[in-house]
């Protein structure tokens, strides 16, 4: 049998040639099926990526000309430069654009602080309401010398974020309650319930916020209305929470019946077994589809365009009615699509860091 230095050298040094070579063996050309895959993908990245590179940088233009970007038939880059305070703050007032661009960064900050375990503290869950409180002044103003701005000028990105963050954090209380209760021992608690969890699983959210736009102002009281931001709001949390209370009801069932026996064998009351032993470990079985449907919420609220409201990318859109420059609305869907990715990306890659954290405490355990 040959010897395996002489074959692979850099396998047998060590060096980072080798780990390479040994990784792409394990995962890439492992079984013939692998190896089949590996080399289609391979084919097909050597048909895309030299024409989108020539596409995206070659032949790009990031000068805002559109005649210049018509002649060097690239990406017209200089597009999203024209047109970027559009495509991000929508209609928002021009001079006052500096209010939603420090809102977006308190909405990432708070995330941020959110998802880092040191600052799980019980003065967590006054800190983002507070925030929110922030974000709302900055972006109505009204207060310290601020312009009021109404919200049907709110758009882009800013929007995105209000509609998502406060869908999913407002939605996520109410689903426990509807998931508890659809597992009560109370028959009129667990047939109210369901049906509120199977009537708004039974519609599209396309048709919630048409309903809330359209049809909710119609049942108020004469005089009484709302605007159609906070009624879009309540549409995207009340849908949300019926598909999140269906998730977590799924990690309530896995949870094994000893564990609600030795709950209750210490003398827990039912809200204190929820909270200390039932529902930790019911949510964390669940972190995976969890995450997914707030990635889901984060996208579907691009749906508001249909009751006039401009969220990211309906801004987008906005910025490529210009006549001179609707030719390169690929441009500009790129971006939109790049922005809406970097934070789905990085809730995806959040979940599976705290599945780890979470099981590791187990084993440990």
């Amino acid at each position: 049998m040959a010897d395996s230095s002489s074959l692979a050298p850099d396998v047998a040094v060590g060096g980072w040639p080798g780990r390479a070579l040994g990784w792409a063996r394990r995962h890439l050309f492992g079984s013939p099926a692998n190896t089949v895959l590996s080399l289609a993908a391979l084919w097909a990245l050597w048909l895309i990526v030299p024409s989108l590179v020539d596409w995206a940088v070659v032949k790009a233009t990031w000068v805002a000309d559109p005649a210049a970007c018509r002649a060097a038939g690239g990406a017209c880059w200089g597009f999203v430069a024209e047109k970027y305070r559009l495509i991000l703050f929508g209609i928002y007032p021009y001079e006052e654009q500096w209010r939603p661009f420090l809102a977006v960064l308190l909405f990432i900050a708070m995330m941020l602080v959110s998802a880092n375990p040191r600052f799980w503290k019980p003065w967590l869950g006054w800190l983002l309401p507070l925030g929110l409180v922030v974000v709302a002044i900055l972006m109505w103003g009204g207060l310290f010398g601020l312009v009021p701005i109404s919200n049907d000028r709110w758009g882009g990105l800013p929007l995105t974020l209000i509609l998502s963050v406060n869908g999913i954090v407002l939605s996520f209380p109410l689903a426990v309650v509807l998931a508890l209760g659809r597992r009560s021992q109370l028959p009129a608690v667990r047939a109210w319930c369901i049906v509120y969890i199977e009537l708004w699983r039974g519609v599209p959210l396309i048709s919630v916020l048409f309903m809330a736009s359209i049809m909710f102002p119609l049942f108020m009281p004469e005089g009484v209305t709302f605007d159609k931001l906070l009624r879009a709001q309540l549409g995207i949390i009340l849908f949300t929470a019926a598909y999140l209370a269906e998730i977590v009801r799924g990690g309530l069932q896995a949870i094994p019946r000893g564990q609600y026996e030795a709950a209750d064998s210490i003398g827990l009351t039912y809200w204190q077994k929820m909270r200390l032993v039932i529902l930790p470990q019911a949510l964390r079985l669940v972190i995976p589809p969890l995450v997914g449907q707030f990635i889901t919420t984060f996208k579907d609220t691009s749906l508001v365009i249909i009751i006039g409201l401009y969220d990211l990318l309906a801004s987008t859109k906005a910025a490529l009615s210009d006549p001179q420059w609707r030719a390169f609305y690929v441009e500009g869907y790129v971006v939109a699509a790049l922005i809406y990715f970097a934070f789905s990306y990085v809730m995806s890659q959040y979940s599976q860091y705290l599945e780890r954290r979470l099981s590791s405490g187990v084993r440990r355990g």
